[in-house]
């Protein structure tokens, strides 16, 4: 096994080209039979192999910058960089992350975990290499998916007017960036990409160079090839920026693709090297449905990735939008590249003139909601909590100023898992209800998403429904439209929380009262605008007060009840913030994460009972 010899990539440049080959296919055998035991991220990575091994077998990545878009396409990356013996712990807590991560290794040059962002941060690299007057590459290694972002633009855009030396690597798996059309076309594709006509334009460079008024007639020559290129060859986006252009290169040649980026090292300039893979490749079930094998869990990969359709919010969410579509034709749903994961595809299936995925632009999809609700209709973006705050200026300067009809559907609130800090729905609370006129309402099972829809789709102004990844846990009757309810009573302390955490305190309060504690448990359906009066009750009766929640301290609900009560005379005689104070929270399933946070109901019943003793 020749991935067995590979402690760095040192070793991938000590091997024979023959050889290369051999360790592609090791590195994805190597690959299922990981990911098969832990679950991850599969498909992207099976694509990425050569061209990770190519990066590694030209560039010195402890020096070198690699950026990675995304970044969950950073397994091959890992394994040849010396992690390959912890994969068994990947994802897991305290284990190998599923993302690029610098405090892990040098080899990981930034964090990422959302998309778009990858040629900024490398010019920005770039420029610091300059200013700084040291010596190292910059490769920005961005997947066509990433494209949809607008900031990716932004930054090819400065990246190619700046002339600094970098090298955007553009993984096309799937969407065709300036399609190459007709037979010469593709007749000058393969030129580009043959070792003779980059020779041959290297020593043409070189004789003019040495000529007198060489320069002069090279420059001249070179308006009249890029004006007859445009003419024939349609590729001019990224040479119009400033780009030498490259491609399309077959991804999975390694040859082609060691011998193009040695070329690419020599430029000294902008270059946007366009490479071609498949998602999924090397493993039948991955190329055939690559996005149902983007994020697995674990499987048998003799038996292939087994669809479970399961029930969660993620699907209550998208069935019951379908119902009230049927109902109210004005009624649309957005999504921003997530269908499946936030449970719209039914609706686009039922509802086709009224589905729109925007692509990976969640700024862009909250204006085009906001436009459309200006307009009469009633959209739902439905988004993951932590890409929805790269849409944060919109929901006030578009939605919020205007007071628009627009519904938020924010999916993975709170604490989500394997995928760590970048995707953790801890932010939202904080903003979403500091904007005015925002209501924000948090079910806590099926029952309470599906009625709490239906009001929200009939509300005034902006409103954001907040849902965990995943089930229910307990089942909660359909909510009233009350904005709090006492589902415990009790005279010695006050137990709040919102959504799902609320089921922590219950069990809490039934270890509290084998200790002769009455706890009484206030659970809030609405978080913006906040329900004082019911929390004020309980707190003047008890006397004490913790709030519980998975997110952070400052801005958090806890504070804002505080702040609230003080106000109103209701000072507590105690008050306890359950939260994650003003840390980033790591990886692990969500129930490790809560235990080790002091989230769950015996760190609760612990912190009470310190306090009620007191």
């Amino acid at each position: 096994m020749i991935l067995e010899q590979i402690s760095s990539p040192a070793d991938v440049k000590r091997l024979e080209r023959g050889e290369l080959p051999v360790l592609c296919a090791e590195l994805r055998q190597f690959l299922v039979e990981s990911v098969a035991r832990t679950g991850g991220h599969l498909a992207s990575n099976l694509g990425a192999v050569e061209l990770t091994v190519a990066i590694h077998r030209l560039y010195d990545t402890s020096r070198d910058r690699l950026v990675l878009d995304v970044g969950h396409q950073c397994y091959v990356h890992k394994a040849l960089t010396g992690r390959r013996e912890l994969f068994s712990t990947l994802r897991q807590f305290g284990g190998l992350s599923g993302f690029p991560k610098p405090e892990e290794s040098g080899h990981d040059a930034f964090v990422a975990g959302h998309a778009s962002n990858s040629v900024s941060v490398a010019l920005g690299m770039a420029r610091a290499r300059t200013l700084l007057g040291e010596d190292y590459s910059v490769i920005a290694l961005i997947g066509d998916g990433a494209l949809t972002g607008g900031l990716a633009y932004e930054g090819l855009s400065d990246a190619g007017a700046s002339g600094e030396p970098l090298v955007v690597v553009l993984n096309d798996n799937g969407m065709s960036i300036n399609a190459n059309v007709g037979g010469v076309a593709e007749h000058l594709s393969r030129l580009r990409v043959r070792p003779g006509y980059y020779q041959f334009k290297k020593g043409y460079h070189a004789v003019l160079e040495r000529l007198p008024g060489g320069r002069r007639l090279y420059r001249f020559n070179h308006k009249i090839k890029s004006g007859m290129k445009r003419a024939i060859y349609p590729c001019s986006l990224f040479e119009d920026m400033g780009f030498a252009y490259l491609g399309p290169v077959d991804g999975h040649n390694i040859e082609q693709l060691c011998t193009t980026l040695s070329w690419v090292k020599e430029m000294g300039r902008p270059v946007l090297l366009h490479v071609r893979t498949k998602k999924g490749r090397g493993y039948p079930d991955a190329e055939k449905r690559p996005e149902r094998c983007h994020g697995v869990p674990p499987f048998d990969p003799a038996v292939g990735i087994v669809e479970q359709q399961s029930v969660d919010f993620s699907y209550v969410l998208g069935h019951e939008l379908v119902e009230l579509a049927g109902e109210n034709k004005k009624i649309c749903a957005v999504t921003a590249a997530m269908a499946e994961g936030t449970g719209l595809q039914e609706f686009s299936a039922a509802w086709p003139k009224r589905f729109f995925d925007v692509g990976i632009a969640e700024g862009h999809a909250v204006s085009m909601c906001a436009g459309m609700a200006k307009q009469g209709m009633v959209p739902v973006f439905a988004v993951y909590s932590s890409f929805l705050q790269r849409g944060f200026d919109m929901l006030i300067h578009d939605i919020a100023l205007q007071h628009l009809h627009v519904v938020l559907a924010v999916d993975r609130a709170g604490l989500v898992g394997a995928d760590g800090p970048t995707h953790h729905g801890v932010q939202d609370v904080g903003y979403l209800t500091q904007i005015p006129g925002m209501t924000v309402l948090c079910p806590a099972s099926f029952a309470e998403l599906r009625s709490m829809l239906r009001s929200a789709v009939t509300l005034d102004g902006p409103v954001a429904l907040r849902y965990p990844r995943g089930g229910e846990g307990r089942a909660y009757p359909a909510w009233d439209g009350a904005p709090a309810a006492v589902l415990r009573e009790g005279g010695d302390i006050t137990l709040a929380s919102y959504g799902v955490l609320t089921g922590e305190l219950l069990d809490a309060a039934d270890i509290l009262a084998q200790r002769g504690i009455g706890a009484e448990v206030v659970k809030l359906h609405r978080i913006a605008p906040l329900p004082l009066e019911t929390v004020l009750a309980s707190v003047r009766k008890t006397g004490r007060l913790l709030v519980l929640e998975d997110g952070y301290e400052t801005g958090g609900i806890g504070q804002q009840l505080a702040a609230a009560l003080a106000l109103a005379g209701g000072i507590p005689g105690a008050l306890i913030l359950k939260n994650l104070k003003d840390g980033f929270a790591p990886q692990g399933t969500v129930t490790e994460l809560r235990r080790a946070l002091g989230l769950d109901a015996k760190a609760v019943a612990e912190a009470v009972v310190r306090a009620v003793g007191d």
